[in-house]
């Protein structure tokens, strides 16, 4: 209509979303809508596909972003804030591994959603079962790791993403748990070497979310909307605090993932 393109949908009634997970059940099938989404475009031509937002998950460039503002400390907090720098640098090799290897072709380039909160995914509103996945503005190539470290990061915390008080905040492995069943047995055609790495891609996206959070703190909160004093630097503790559980937790993921995957 007048020069411009529509994007068109079919309606589907009778459904709800949840910014909370409200049973297990519901986030067990938010896991099969995603690992449903990646299996249907798992032969999806990954060349065709346009990069909606450049280097979105490249955490190596997000933490080189993260260390240009450091360096910078444009709005004088970066001193304020040493002991979560260091965390973050002390992870830095973390921050490429998934890119080495997809580089490397040891992990595959799929078609991926990058914005697996549980609010993307509609539910039935009688069964809570899953119909599909909503809010595709930002489908690109990526790796299934993303989309399930996503997805760990947001459902898997027992704390609201800006939580102040630190030691509410932690990675439930029951809920890990849930939503890995759900994702892997909707998805067989994950490889071996994507199901081992599960549990880092977790914790990639969720150092991460933690580094852009900080990195717009000591900039000043000039990207993310916040709502009070302080809320960046209280979502970047958050995220450390739950990727340091994460460390804590690994050999039980790993350990959940070859279960559920043998199941």
């Amino acid at each position: 209509e007048n020069g411009d393109c529509w994007r068109v949908y079919k309606y589907i009634d009778k459904v709800y979303t949840c910014n909370i997970i409200d049973s297990a059940e519901v986030f067990e099938n938010a896991g099969r809508a995603f690992g449903e989404f990646q299996r249907q475009l798992s032969d999806y031509p990954i060349d065709s596909l346009f990069e909606t937002i450049p280097k979105f998950h490249d955490t190596y460039s997000r933490f080189l972003d993260f260390m240009s503002a450091v360096k910078e400390d444009r709005a004088g907090r970066a001193e304020g804030v040493r002991e979560l720098i260091d965390f973050a640098v002390a992870r830095e090799n973390d921050t490429h591994v998934l890119l080495d290897l997809i580089e490397r072709g040891s992990l595959p380039l799929r078609v991926t959603h990058n914005d697996t909160k549980l609010n993307n995914v509609l539910l039935d509103a009688k069964t809570r079962k899953a119909l599909c996945v909503v809010d595709l503005d930002t489908v690109m190539p990526g790796s299934s790791l993303f989309d399930f470290g996503d997805a760990i990061r947001y459902g898997a915390s027992t704390a609201a993403e800006d939580e102040r008080d630190l030691s509410k905040v932690e990675m439930s492995l029951e809920r890990f748990r849930i939503f890995t069943r759900g994702y892997v047995r909707a998805c067989p055609n994950l490889t071996a070497r994507e199901l081992e790495l599960l549990p880092l891609g977790a914790k990639t996206i969720t150092l991460e979310c933690g580094m852009r959070f900080l990195t717009d703190h000591i900039d000043g909160d000039l990207y993310f909307a916040v709502h009070r004093e302080g809320q960046n630097l209280d979502r970047a503790r958050a995220q450390f605090k739950l990727a340091a559980d994460m460390e804590k937790k690994w050999n039980d993921m790993q350990r959940i993932v070859a279960e559920e995957t043998k199941a």
